[in-house]
């Protein structure tokens, strides 16, 4: 790195911590935007809008490099409308002539992970102005700024649009499996009826406290993910009791009835993987074995179908939202003769495996994007570009 030289950020910009604006003035649809440290990704949204006075000291413009200082440290160009510099969010300004703004947006954020891995919190991080100007940071010449600001400006632009591609060919692959699911749901040859019609009951799981080590593993709803059962992050019970009235049985389905909005109604089948029991947001139901089969109730309900229907009977609460069995024995479903819906199945179940081998080759896809996105800056940062 010859000629490079190492100086605190201190000694070459300027820290202006933003405003702790009155929340009387807060609005959601007249003022300028209020920046918050959720709005710093996008780098353009924000859903408050401040109405009161302000000064203008604090009016961000597009192009200005702000830092959120709470939760994970990062710098962000704002890109948006002028908006206003919210508390716990500062801007990096006041360059001097020997660093370009944009040569440190790309190096910086290495530093401030560094110090989020070793700054300690009880519920948030939090980051200070100080520790920010105290940043010893590598600074070649002009030219040499410029011309990796090009490399990278050009490098990041092309792995941006791959990026994007790779994220709405997996879109794309979600899709063409829900629409194949949805097209044999909405098939005109299907009666309706009711869940409750196609089975027995529905159960609430165990409401009695659960361990941290055990003899029976107790799913939470947490356990739910994609149709399937995650066995990670699991509780225990060793209470003879619930197990003997909540001991999951091969092919239950258990739906998720109390989650966030975006959660409530996800649901799982056991297939036998170890023995098991299921806590109180979970609901057991008990179906008509001649008139349901399991894997396609599973399918069903996990369909954009059902949990649009979801949405019209949830009750919600403050970030929290309920189904409950009665709702829940409400759900239209196709009554499918039982045959029919094992051949559905199978159909389902070869294409749900081509989808996922897809989401695995476009996930890797996009690890690798974000892998060469770091070996570049890595090469950038140590005069190896």
């Amino acid at each position: 790195m010859t000629a490079w030289h190492t100086k605190k950020l201190g000694d070459v910009l300027e820290v202006q911590n933003g405003y702790a604006f009155d929340s009387k003035g807060f609005n959601s649809e007249y003022g300028i935007p209020l920046i918050r440290i959720r709005s710093l990704k996008a780098g353009t949204e924000t859903e408050t809008r401040y109405a009161g006075d302000y000064e203008s000291k604090y009016v961000v413009s597009a192009g200005d490099l702000l830092v959120g200082m709470d939760g994970e440290f990062g710098c962000y160009e704002w890109k948006g409308e002028p908006a206003l510099l919210n508390q716990r969010v500062c801007r990096l300004r006041g360059f001097s002539g020997e660093l370009v703004p944009r040569f440190l947006f790309y190096g910086v954020n290495d530093f401030l992970k560094a110090i989020e891995d070793v700054t300690g919190f009880t519920t948030v991080k939090h980051l200070s102005s100080k520790q920010i100007i105290c940043i010893e940071f590598p600074i070649p010449p002009l030219a040499e700024q410029h011309r990796i600001i090009r490399i990278l400006d050009e490098a990041f632009e092309n792995i941006a649009v791959a990026t994007a591609n790779t994220q709405k060919n997996l879109k794309n692959a979600r899709a063409v499996f829900e629409s194949y699911l949805e097209s044999i749901l909405l098939n005109s040859r299907w009666n309706w009826k009711t869940l409750g019609d196609l089975c027995d009951r529905v159960e609430y799981g165990t409401s009695a406290k659960s361990k941290a080590m055990g003899g029976v593993a107790v799913l939470r709803m947490g356990n739910i993910q994609n149709g399937k059962l995650d066995w990670k992050n699991l509780a225990y019970s060793d209470d003879e009791a619930e197990i003997n009235k909540y001991l999951l049985e091969h092919d239950d389905v258990l739906f998720n009835r109390t989650n966030s909005p975006e959660l409530v109604g996800k649901t799982g089948i056991y297939k036998s993987e170890m023995p098991a029991i299921f806590a109180g947001y979970l609901i057991r139901i008990h179906r008509k074995k001649n008139l349901l089969d399991a894997d396609f109730l599973n399918y069903f309900l996990n369909s954009q179908i059902a949990l649009d229907y979801g949405k019209t009977v949830t009750i919600s609460s403050v970030n929290q939202a309920n189904i409950n069995g009665t709702k829940l024995r409400g759900y239209p479903i196709p009554a499918i003769p039982l045959a029919a819906q094992r051949e559905i199945v199978a159909n389902l179940n070869a294409i749900s495996f081509d989808t996922q081998r897809l989401e695995t080759i476009y996930k890797q896809k996009l690890d690798s994007l974000e892998a060469l996105k770091k070996s570049l800056l890595h090469q950038a940062f140590s005069g190896e570009l």
